[in-house]
């Protein structure tokens, strides 16, 4: 168009000079006001941003960073999980409410009025009966601030998932993974009321003290460092160019030896539910001995013997150990393996780090053993578990195959 009207113009111009020559110079101006205007505007078409195709390189880095945010939130609601545990604050909200509980009691009547509640239930009854109002208060707020800490998560989810596929940054395979994880948030909020209600039932054949289910609790905490895992893999993929690596035999090796060690970590920080859910790091506090032995007697003392996996805490504890002596060799065997590959020097650095990770994790379970499992440092513990976690899964993202 702009050149079509470029030589119009000098056509004319050329044209008609000799007869219009009185004229020429009013024409020679109105011809480049006209060329001026083409010229803006076709560049203003060329550039405006409809012109823009999303999803680009841009709105890919801006759903990454949403991504990795959520994942950080993820971590804080396992943190806090654990602490509300450790402090065994989690049954003193007797009932839940999505929207009404998000205001905690104001007035003494009100909070005479929640305590009360707590009262009618087993671990007030059994374990709680002489505690006072102040200290309820602080149990009360302890697992009022996870609960108010998952719906931020939630909306932290929901809300930019909007936004943004309204924009279209989404392709449709990523549309997929954000409603699944979308949806995952959801599931979380209501396995984590069904895990509280385990606690809060009375139970007249037994004589422990009311604590929720092991199987519950693993099963929350399992949830929740899937929706971390999840979120952490695609935003380091969306932000993290992946390394065009050479498929040699050896590279394949590794990249699977990371996906096994990868899940024993996993199953490792599982395993850490079962010892939380009965108390199983107070069953023998001594390393690497449990007691005098390297077996202790009552590993098998429930009946059928699979129950003592999942019941038993001695087993149980014994099982934590294992599993995360298997990790710490599987990591370091991982380490030396890469010491032997051709990598880029970012891959080697997540690597490190995760081998160094793994050897202060294990100090810091033995410490927590030894010591009788206090709540700071047992905080910590978990804490470095899902550390541990994000190193490995960033170690995969950087050994990731390049798509064809």
């Amino acid at each position: 168009m702009l050149l079509s009207s470029l030589r119009t113009a000098v056509f004319c111009g050329c044209r008609h000079g000799s007869q219009h020559s009185a004229r020429s110079p009013q024409l020679r101006k109105w011809l480049i006001r006209k060329a001026h205007n083409t010229v803006t505007a076709e560049a203003g078409a060329s550039f405006s941003p409809a012109a823009l195709t999303v999803p680009n390189i841009a709105t890919n880095r801006t759903v990454g960073r949403w991504l990795l945010g959520c994942s950080g939130l993820v971590v804080g609601a396992v943190v806090l999980g654990g602490v509300t545990r450790l402090t065994e604050s989690g049954l003193s909200m007797v009932d839940w409410h999505l929207v009404r509980e998000m205001k905690p009691p104001q007035t003494q009547a009100e909070w005479e009025a929640e305590f009360s509640k707590y009262q009618q239930f087993p671990e007030f009854k059994i374990m709680n009966h002489d505690m006072t109002l102040p200290e309820f208060k602080f149990i009360f707020y302890m697992e009022w601030g996870h609960r108010m800490w998952g719906r931020l998560v939630g909306l932290a989810y929901i809300i930019p998932t909007v936004y943004f596929w309204r924009k279209g940054y989404f392709t449709s395979s990523m549309k997929g993974r954000v409603l699944g994880l979308c949806g995952f948030v959801f599931f979380q909020g209501l396995l984590g009321w069904y895990m509280v209600k385990s606690g809060l039932e009375e139970k007249p054949e037994s004589y422990d003290i009311p604590r929720v289910s092991q199987y519950r609790l693993s099963a929350h905490l399992g949830s929740a460092l899937v929706l971390y895992c999840a979120s952490l893999w695609t935003g380091l993929t969306l932000l993290l160019q992946p390394h065009k690596m050479a498929e040699t035999t050896r590279l394949i090796q590794l990249r699977s030896f990371a996906k096994g060690t990868g899940g024993l970590i996993f199953l490792t920080a599982l395993s850490g539910a079962f010892v939380a859910g009965l108390d199983a790091g107070l069953v023998y506090n001594s390393f690497p001995k449990m007691g005098d032995r390297w077996i202790p007697d009552d590993v098998l003392a429930f009946s059928p013997a699979l129950k003592n996996v999942f019941e038993n805490p001695t087993t149980v504890q014994l099982d934590h150990r294992i599993l995360a002596i298997s990790s710490l060799v599987a990591i370091t065997g991982l380490y030396l393996f890469s010491r032997r590959t051709v990598l880029p020097r970012r891959t080697k650095i997540a690597i490190s780090l995760l081998a160094a990770m793994a050897y202060g994790q294990v100090a810091l379970g033995i410490s927590t053993l030894l010591l009788y499992v206090p709540t700071p440092l047992a905080a910590i513990h978990q804490s470095g578990s899902v550390a541990l976690l994000s190193l490995a899964t960033w170690v995969l993202a950087e050994l990731r195959r390049v798509p064809k």
